[in-house]
C-alpha cells in the first residue's frame, strides 16, 4: 500500500511540476515546447481552440491509442498522467498573476526548463509515462523497431516545427534551450541518490585494506585477480562501490595502509543488489554464514 501512495505522489508531483511550467512560463511568454501541450498550443493560435480542452483531448485520444496497441498494463502506467495534467493545467491557469511572473523570456526558458525536467524526471522515476506523444513514439517503436528515443525527439521537434509558424526566432531559440534543460534535469532527478563512486585499489597489502574497508567503513568490496602489465605478475585488487561522502575516509584509509597503493575512482550511475537495491547483511551476519557454509 505505501509503495502505491509513494508512486501517485511521484506521479501527481511531477504532474504539477509540469503544469506549473506551462501556466507559468510555456505560454505566457510564447516558448515552444513538445508533446500533446505543443499541438494543443498550435491549434490555439490557429483557430483560438481552449487550451486545457484540446490538451485533454490529444491525451485521451494517445492514451486509448496506447491502451490498444500496446495493451491494459502499459495503460494503467499512464491514466494517471492522462488525467491529471489537463486538470492541474486548467486549475494553475486561473490562478491569478500567474502567467506575469516574468516577462523575460530567457527566464522563462530557464524556469520551463528546470520545472519539466524535475516533473518528467519524478513521473519516470515512478515506472511511470507523462502521456501524450510519448505513447506514440510507443506505438511507432513497436511498428517501426527504431528506439524510443529517437522517435520521441522526431516527433518533438516536427511539433516544435508546427509552432514555429507563429513565432519568432528568438522564442525558437528559448524553446530549444529550455529542451535541452529538460533534458539535462530529467536524467539527474532520475538518477538522484543512486549515484555511487567505484574504487578498484591495486595494493600488495590487498588483505589489509579489504580488512579496513569493511570494518572502518562498512563497505562491500569484492576481490579480482589481476596480472601487472611489466613484472606480469599475479596479484589481488580490491574492488568497491562507496557513497560519495565516504569517498574522503576511504582515500585516508588507503593512504595509511599503503602509500603507493593505485586507486582509480570512477562514477557509476545506478548500483543494484544487496546493500544498494536491496537490505544490506551486516558484516558480522555475512562471516558467520559464511562459516557455516565452510
Amino acid at each position: 500500500m505505501k509503495k502505491h501512495l509513494r508512486t501517485f505522489a511521484g506521479i501527481f508531483a511531477g504532474n504539477v511540476s509540469n503544469a506549473l511550467a506551462v501556466a507559468a512560463f510555456i505560454v505566457p511568454n510564447n516558448i515552444l515546447i513538445g508533446g500533446s501541450t505543443g499541438i494543443s498550443l498550435t491549434l490555439q493560435h490557429a483557430f483560438g481552440l481552449e487550451l486545457t480542452v484540446t490538451v485533454f483531448a490529444f491525451n485521451v485520444l494517445f492514451f486509448v491509442l496506447g491502451a490498444w496497441v500496446l495493451g491494459k498494463k502499459f495503460a494503467l502506467s499512464t491514466v494517471a498522467s492522462t488525467l491529471l495534467y489537463p486538470a492541474l493545467l486548467a486549475l494553475f491557469q486561473r490562478i491569478p498573476g500567474i502567467n506575469a511572473l516574468t516577462e523575460n523570456d530567457l527566464l522563462a526558458a530557464i524556469f520551463a526548463g528546470l520545472l519539466l525536467g524535475i516533473g518528467i524526471g519524478l513521473i519516470v522515476r515512478q515506472g511511470a509515462s507523462t502521456g501524450g506523444t510519448d505513447i506514440l513514439a510507443m506505438v511507432l517503436n513497436k511498428f517501426t523497431h527504431a528506439p524510443v528515443a529517437v522517435l520521441l525527439y522526431v516527433v518533438d521537434f516536427i511539433v516544435l516545427g508546427m509552432q514555429a509558424f507563429f513565432c519568432t526566432s528568438e522564442q525558437i531559440l528559448y524553446g530549444v534551450l529550455s529542451l535541452l534543460i529538460t533534458t539535462a534535469v530529467m536524467n539527474q532527478v532520475v538518477l538522484f541518490g543512486q549515484a555511487q563512486l567505484q574504487l578498484l585499489i591495486v595494493s600488495e597489502k590487498y588483505e589489509a585494506l579489504r580488512e579496513k574497508l569493511l570494518r572502518d567503513l562498512d563497505v562491500g568490496v569484492s576481490m579480482i585477480y589481476i596480472e601487472t602489465g611489466l613484472g606480469k605478475k599475479r596479484r589481488m585488487a580490491v574492488l568497491c562501490v562507496i557513497p560519495q561522502r565516504k569517498l574522503y575516509a576511504a582515500n585516508e584509509l588507503i593512504r595509511q595502509i599503503d602509500v603507493n597503493a593505485f586507486t582509480m575512482i570512477s562514477r557509476v550511475k545506478e548500483v543494484k543488489g544487496r546493500g544498494f537495491s536491496l537490505e544490506r547483511v551486516p558484516v558480522a551476519q555475512e562471516t558467520q554464514q559464511n562459516e557455516e557454509l565452510s
